[in-house]
């Protein structure tokens, strides 16, 4: 009798287990095509928007052709267009804030980890992550009215002073101090960016285990010796990426960079002269483009600073990939 009991039991159950798991495989399945659809969505964005800008360029491309990129003559009224200037801009000013953001950044890092004050970490690295929440226009009227008024009476006439004569030297930084121009832009740049390097090697440095940098202090290390052989190379992915991050970032600034860099489309030996960037550039004249051919020389400025990102990024995986094949070997 208990056995007829607990088989009708059993029996009476079972269609309810069946439900559930008919439920269970329901969700995994939603959940699969969910996550299916996001990475489809951001692939079809993806392409949209680079069809966009094709679409959009053609144009001014079949116009100019290959000569469009090489070109520095910029005129709309002749409607006369070459990215050259603005291509010239982009990469010195995005080279300058990097040259000062990711070792300012990296010692910051270095300096919240290893030899700051328990008491005094929080505090800075809140402050300093309080810079990347401040918004681009602030950092370019600051950069105007403040920064580089600054330059302007100080640093470029000592500048100037210092490097007369001297070969290379002289004629990057010559000229009369505009206080404006490409190397006021690129510090500004750097400001901007230092945040966002300095924020993400302080995360990844505070992965490394406790346990390497003991062994190795225990061994005689010297605090450099412990950041240069242990940390380092320990989250050295991590540190490559929070660098491209800023130099996406500073490839990309828009506001902060149409204050201070002058907006002149031409190109200048001396980075104390005024220039543009790409994004200066689209941001400037967009509103006053006339003309099919003008706007889509605007547009074609905005497809090749997608094909200058796209090749960063693409180097910098190539990078992690030959640091992953070489720490492998």
């Amino acid at each position: 009798m208990a056995d007829v009991a607990l088989q009708g039991a059993a029996t009476a159950r079972s269609p309810d287990r069946r439900k559930v798991l008919a439920w269970l495989r329901l969700q995994d399945r939603s959940f699969r095509f969910l996550t299916l659809g996001a990475a489809v969505a951001v692939l079809l964005i993806l392409g949209g928007v680079m069809a966009a800008l094709v679409i959009g360029s053609l144009p001014a491309l079949q116009a100019f052709g290959p000569g469009f990129v090489v070109t520095e003559k910029w005129n709309p009224v002749t409607e006369q267009f070459g990215a050259l200037a603005p291509i010239y801009g982009t990469l010195v000013t995005a080279f300058i804030a990097m040259l000062f953001a990711v070792p300012i950044g990296l010692g910051v890092a270095v300096f919240l980890t290893e030899l700051c004050p328990y008491p005094l970490r929080r505090p800075i690295g809140v402050a300093i992550e309080l810079l990347a929440g401040i918004p681009s226009i602030i950092y370019g009227i600051w950069g105007l009215f403040v920064f580089a008024p600054f330059l302007q009476k100080h640093v470029q006439p000592a500048l100037i002073d210092a490097f007369s004569g001297v070969p290379v030297l002289s004629s990057l930084f010559a000229g009369p101090p505009y206080g404006i121009g490409v190397l006021t832009a690129g510090l500004i740049l750097a400001i901007m960016v230092l945040p966002f390097v300095a924020s993400i090697s302080r995360d990844v440095f505070e992965t490394v285990p406790s346990v390497l940098k003991e062994a190795a202090y225990g061994c005689g290390c010297t605090t450099w010796e412990v950041i240069r052989s242990i940390v380092i190379p320990y989250t050295r992915i991590g540190v490559i990426g929070g660098v491209m991050l800023g130099l996406g970032r500073a490839l990309g600034e828009t506001m902060a960079v149409t204050f201070v860099i002058g907006n002149a489309h031409r190109i200048s030996s001396s980075l104390l002269a005024p220039g543009t960037t790409i994004s200066a550039s689209i941001a400037n004249e967009f509103t006053e483009a006339v003309g099919d051919v003008y706007t889509s020389a605007l547009i074609a400025l905005g497809l090749i600073l997608f094909v200058i990102t796209f090749i960063i990024l693409a180097i910098a995986r190539y990078m992690l990939l030959r640091i992953d094949q070489r720490a492998g070997a």
